[in-house]
């Protein structure tokens, strides 16, 4: 079946995800929830590609979440408003719901593989959820990242601040929370919250996708593993990441891929390694 809200493709190790609704301003519709983690896992499980990349069409990358969800959250904490006695019942599915948004984009920081993201426009709301839970961020001069939610009322809820308060000092991300006011291209690079600003679209996808392939021309099981030490070192104290990569590298040292990219350095070509191995869906 289509998917409503992006297009896939898949080269040379690299699948390109594309927000495609951009004349709706790629506004994160129900169908989004459900296609992103789809999506992602597919590629992840199937070993599929070796790094992806998402970017987006249009003036802006997303303005965020769309109306239909929020009244569709709504709608579940509104449900029988004259019988108050069971709020705790619609409160425990509301945190459900919150949960299961969540997870669209712990999928991106689940993946074996490194996640890329190209940045136009307008990043808002949800699309810093996005990007946050990403291993590298880029832009474009227009760029502009803004933590919305404040300015309708509510605390960002979907990933948002535990995770960017790991990519940029905390008084930038508190100015963000607390103001709603917009992050400028050239100071999302400065605090680190993107890695390169780019003058087109189009120069930063090229730029982006030649990163891409660089990272799918090594070899994957190393990359994965630098992918998972690298998160749980942000999570725990370097005494812990020390002994986790200790126990990493006991199980899944891989001497045929380090001979293999010893030789090709010593012979001038490019190493050939095997993909990651498809995770069955059934046992």
């Amino acid at each position: 079946m289509p998917s409503v809200c992006f297009d896939l493709n898949i080269t040379d190790g690299v699948a390109h995800i594309v927000l495609k609704r951009g004349n709706e301003l790629n506004t994160m519709v129900p169908a989004f929830w459900q296609e992103l983690p789809e999506m992602v896992r597919g590629i992840d499980a199937g070993a599929e590609a070796r790094v992806i990349v998402i970017s987006s069409t249009g003036k802006h990358f997303t303005a965020g979440m769309d109306l239909s969800v929020f009244d569709l959250t709504g709608s579940l904490l509104e449900s029988d408003p004259d019988d108050p006695q069971y709020i705790g019942q619609r409160r425990e599915a509301f945190r459900r719901l919150i949960a299961a948004l969540q997870d669209t984009f712990n999928v991106l920081e689940a993946a074996r593989i490194p996640v890329l993201v190209a940045v136009q426009g307008g990043c808002i709301g949800g699309g810093m959820d996005l990007i946050s839970a990403t291993d590298i961020r880029y832009c474009t001069r227009d760029a502009f990242f803004c933590i919305h939610e404040i300015n309708v009322g509510m605390t960002a809820d979907v990933g948002t601040f535990p995770r960017l308060c790991h990519l940029i000092p905390q008084g930038w991300v508190r100015e963000m929370a607390y103001t709603g006011r917009q992050l400028t291209a050239d100071k999302a690079k400065e605090i680190g919250l993107v890695n390169e600003v780019y003058e087109t679209q189009a120069q930063m996808l090229e730029a982006v996708l030649a990163t891409a392939c660089e990272i799918a021309s090594k070899a994957p099981l190393a990359v994965a593993g630098s992918k998972v030490i690298l998160n749980y070192a942000r999570d725990h104290s370097i005494a812990d990441g020390l002994d986790y990569i200790a126990t990493w590298q006991a199980g899944m040292f891989q001497p045929a891929d380090i001979v293999e990219g010893m030789a090709a350095q010593g012979e001038k070509r490019t190493p050939t390694y095997r993909d990651l191995q498809a995770i069955k869906k059934t046992l």
